[in-house]
């Protein structure tokens, strides 16, 4: 059996392809750097995270994109010769303005270099390219506000937009749609969208008609996937969705979900990735394998094939930085890391060069790594110098700019070195204890402890030849959930050092660390 979800801890929005043998998912990103998550496997449950295909700054600018802004809900798809990745650049989702950039990007081989990316359309988010059995592409479009399905289609060299534009879809009744697909399957062409708003009902939709222009039937007792929202032990938010068949004939579906914890609507691991087996019934409707309609916390493995393991750091991560280039695991805030961190400057630890406070929208010099586990630790050891009270490094726990605890070291008004932790809760920062006095000239140990079911975390420091000290108390894990922020991505643990004097303060990291 494959348990779920298969991609924890912030993996929402997956798109899947097979490549002969070989599957991969696609992942939004938002405001992390380097732009969506890929994944490889074998067998469709072990997973091991690859480069992603947007980590140069000619391919993607999200200097100033909000929260929970940036690259939304990427289509990655295969024609045989090309691999292509449609995706969207949000830069304001304020009320009814949405500003949504849609862009394509391509290559040969999806473990190399991707293309410069080609402009579309900011027609809406969610966008798909849909490639044809007649050799023909499509452009598939949400419109913003939710008002239905477009297609168009796409030259597909310039990719140039051509002939009309045409809706052919406006939604089940349930609302929200977006997130849509389009496959030629048979006689059939089938549009897969998701619906109800990507929060405790969303669900999954499909349509179908006998041309890509429609007119196309909703599925009979619609949707065709959701969650059991009295079961909040279940998978939840259980949407956004894609489907692939396997080399022996048999189908599977990946779509967003989420894991409540402690018995409560908190979501600190954001929304993840899970697989259902689908069959097709007499009808022609695609259907969950294990019957009705709620996501299921595990699925039937795929038949005739062999499962192969990668260390996917699902029980945990450690890097000592005695590899020059970062681990593709690492992400930051909008701007790349190469930016501001380096393992070279002083072999066996990462350099950070501090430049803006974690609540800016532009250049935050932070190396994080997703939550992947409810209950787990992450640690670090830290040598730092700061001068100035605008100095500050240390470790953080985050989920965005206005949400966020940071365990650092900087200096008071009198210059004595001194260890703080503060707290951004919806952008209002508060110093959660009183300053403790540390060595100047020593390096720090620093330890997040979250435990209770996730729903607590616990700060710590140790200096050479000392025990674990806690400061502060017990710290809710609620401003880090979706539910709280009223975003899209999940909890990071990160290596974090700001100067806002602009004199380019530098810390020094030892290892990272993160187990159960």
């Amino acid at each position: 059996m494959i348990q779920n979800p298969i991609l924890k801890g912030f993996c929402p929005d997956p798109s899947i392809i097979r490549v002969g043998d070989d599957y991969y998912i696609a992942t939004s990103t938002f405001e992390w750097w380097p732009g969506v998550k890929l994944f490889h496997s074998k067998d469709l449950q072990h997973w091991e995270q690859i480069a992603s295909p947007l980590r140069r700054q000619s391919q993607l600018n999200m200097l100033g994109d909000p929260t929970s802004g940036g690259v939304w809900a990427p289509c990655l798809s295969y024609d045989g010769t090309y691999f292509y990745l449609v995706f969207t650049d949000v830069k304001t989702k304020k009320g009814r303005y949405y500003n949504t950039h849609n862009y394509i990007v391509y290559t040969d081989d999806i473990y190399g270099e991707w293309s410069e990316p080609v402009y579309l359309n900011s027609i809406g988010f969610d966008p798909s390219l849909f490639h044809d059995t007649d050799g023909k592409k499509y452009l598939i479009n949400m419109v913003n506000g939710f008002k239905g399905i477009l297609v168009q289609e796409i030259e597909p060299k310039t990719f140039k937009l051509i002939g009309e534009r045409k809706k052919v879809y406006s939604g089940s009744g349930i609302g929200c749609t977006e997130g849509p697909h389009i496959y030629h399957i048979g006689d059939w062409y089938y549009l897969l969208v998701a619906e109800g708003g990507t929060g405790y009902d969303h669900c999954v939709t499909m349509a179908r008609a006998k041309s890509i222009w429609g007119p196309y039937e909703t599925a009979p007792d619609n949707p065709i996937l959701t969650s059991d929202r009295d079961d909040l032990d279940a998978l939840q938010k259980s949407g956004h969705a894609d489907f692939v068949d396997t080399q022996n004939g048999e189908w599977y579906m990946v779509h967003l979900c989420s894991r409540p914890l402690g018995g409560q609507k908190w979501c600190t691991l954001g929304r993840e990735t899970a697989i259902q087996k689908m069959y097709w019934d007499e009808e022609g409707w695609l259907r969950l394998k294990s019957g009705g309609k709620f996501a299921g916390m595990q699925t039937e493995s795929a038949s005739g094939i062999t499962e192969q393991y990668y260390n996917n750091e699902e029980t945990g991560f450690s890097d000592d930085f005695d590899d020059e280039k970062l681990h593709v695991r690492y992400c930051s805030p909008r701007v790349s890391y190469d930016t501001f961190a380096d393992c070279k400057s002083r072999r066996g630890y990462l350099r950070i060069t501090g430049h803006e406070s974690m609540n800016s929208l532009h250049y935050v010099s932070l190396v994080a790594v997703r939550q992947q586990m409810a209950c787990c630790s992450a640690q670090t050891a830290m040598e730092f110098k700061p001068e100035y009270t605008e100095q500050l490094a240390g470790i953080s726990y985050m989920y965005d700019a206005m949400n966020f605890y940071v365990l650092g070291k900087t200096v008071t008004e009198n210059g004595e070195s001194v260890l703080t932790l503060i707290k951004s809760d919806t952008g209002i920062v508060t110093d959660e204890i009183t300053p403790v006095p540390i060595p100047m000239d020593k390096r720090v140990e620093l330890k997040i402890l979250v435990d209770k079911c996730g729903t607590v975390a616990n700060f710590y420091y140790k200096l050479d030849g000392m025990e674990w000290t806690q400061v502060g108390g017990d710290f809710s894990t609620q401003i880090l959930t979706d539910e709280h922020c009223r975003g899209f991505t999940g909890a990071h643990f990160g290596l974090y050092c700001h100067d806002m004097t602009g004199l380019n303060a530098c810390a020094d990291f030892d290892y990272m660390k993160v187990e159960k």
